[in-house]
Protein backbone atom coordinates (compact mmCIF):
# COMPACT_ATOMS: atom_id res chain seq x y z
CA UNK A 1 0.00 0.00 0.00
CA UNK A 2 1.44 3.36 -0.96
CA UNK A 3 0.78 6.55 0.91
CA UNK A 4 -0.91 9.34 -0.95
CA UNK A 5 -0.81 13.00 -0.17
CA UNK A 6 -3.95 14.56 1.23
CA UNK A 7 -4.72 16.96 -1.59
CA UNK A 8 -7.77 18.91 -0.56
CA UNK A 9 -8.73 22.03 -2.37
CA UNK A 10 -8.42 25.06 -0.16
CA UNK A 11 -10.13 28.25 -1.14
CA UNK A 12 -7.69 30.90 -2.22
CA UNK A 13 -7.54 33.96 -0.06
CA UNK A 14 -9.33 36.84 -1.72
CA UNK A 15 -7.05 39.44 -3.29
CA UNK A 16 -6.66 42.83 -1.70
CA UNK A 17 -8.33 45.51 -3.79
CA UNK A 18 -8.55 49.29 -3.56
CA UNK A 19 -11.62 51.08 -2.34
CA UNK A 20 -13.06 53.82 -0.18
CA UNK A 21 -14.30 53.79 3.39
CA UNK A 22 -16.82 56.60 3.94
CA UNK A 23 -17.69 57.84 7.39
CA UNK A 24 -21.07 59.39 8.21
CA UNK A 25 -22.33 61.51 11.12
CA UNK A 26 -20.53 60.68 14.39
CA UNK A 27 -18.05 58.42 12.57
CA UNK A 28 -17.07 61.30 10.27
CA UNK A 29 -16.59 63.60 13.24
CA UNK A 30 -14.56 61.03 15.15
CA UNK A 31 -12.37 60.19 12.12
CA UNK A 32 -11.78 63.84 11.28
CA UNK A 33 -12.42 63.06 7.61
CA UNK A 34 -15.29 62.03 5.36
CA UNK A 35 -13.50 59.21 3.56
CA UNK A 36 -10.25 57.32 3.18
CA UNK A 37 -8.73 54.92 0.69
CA UNK A 38 -7.72 51.42 1.76
CA UNK A 39 -6.62 48.16 0.22
CA UNK A 40 -8.44 45.18 1.66
CA UNK A 41 -9.90 41.83 0.67
CA UNK A 42 -12.77 41.79 3.17
CA UNK A 43 -14.83 44.21 5.20
CA UNK A 44 -13.05 42.99 8.34
CA UNK A 45 -9.68 43.80 6.81
CA UNK A 46 -10.80 47.29 5.74
CA UNK A 47 -12.10 48.01 9.24
CA UNK A 48 -8.89 46.67 10.79
CA UNK A 49 -6.99 49.12 8.59
CA UNK A 50 -9.14 51.99 9.81
CA UNK A 51 -8.72 50.94 13.44
CA UNK A 52 -4.97 50.72 13.00
CA UNK A 53 -4.72 54.07 11.20
CA UNK A 54 -6.82 55.75 13.90
CA UNK A 55 -5.54 53.95 16.99
CA UNK A 56 -5.08 57.40 18.54
CA UNK A 57 -8.81 58.19 18.12
CA UNK A 58 -10.63 56.08 20.71
CA UNK A 59 -13.99 57.72 19.91
CA UNK A 60 -13.78 56.46 16.31
CA UNK A 61 -12.91 52.97 17.50
CA UNK A 62 -15.97 53.06 19.76
CA UNK A 63 -18.27 54.39 17.01
CA UNK A 64 -17.08 51.78 14.49
CA UNK A 65 -18.10 49.12 16.99
CA UNK A 66 -21.75 50.19 16.77
CA UNK A 67 -21.97 51.16 13.08
CA UNK A 68 -24.03 49.48 10.42
CA UNK A 69 -22.22 49.02 7.13
CA UNK A 70 -23.16 49.13 3.48
CA UNK A 71 -20.83 47.55 0.93
CA UNK A 72 -21.41 48.94 -2.55
CA UNK A 73 -24.89 49.98 -1.42
CA UNK A 74 -25.89 46.61 0.04
CA UNK A 75 -26.49 46.25 3.80
CA UNK A 76 -24.09 43.90 5.57
CA UNK A 77 -26.54 43.15 8.37
CA UNK A 78 -25.42 40.39 10.72
CA UNK A 79 -22.98 38.76 8.31
CA UNK A 80 -19.48 38.05 9.58
CA UNK A 81 -17.30 40.92 8.36
CA UNK A 82 -14.51 38.46 7.53
CA UNK A 83 -16.86 36.75 5.07
CA UNK A 84 -17.84 39.95 3.23
CA UNK A 85 -15.47 40.08 0.27
CA UNK A 86 -14.71 43.37 -1.45
CA UNK A 87 -14.35 43.93 -5.19
CA UNK A 88 -12.09 46.42 -6.97
CA UNK A 89 -13.34 49.97 -6.45
CA UNK A 90 -15.45 49.02 -3.44
CA UNK A 91 -17.20 51.57 -1.26
CA UNK A 92 -18.00 50.88 2.38
CA UNK A 93 -20.32 53.27 4.20
CA UNK A 94 -19.93 53.39 7.99
CA UNK A 95 -23.31 54.41 9.41
CA UNK A 96 -23.56 55.08 13.12
CA UNK A 97 -26.99 54.87 14.74
CA UNK A 98 -29.06 57.96 13.96
CA UNK A 99 -31.43 59.58 16.44
CA UNK A 100 -35.03 58.71 15.81
CA UNK A 101 -34.17 56.00 13.32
Amino acid sequence: MTATADVRATPASPARVSGTLRYWAAAKSAAGTAEERYEAATLAEALAGARSRHADRPQLLKVLGICSFLVDGDPVGGRDHAEVELSEGWTVEALPPFAGG
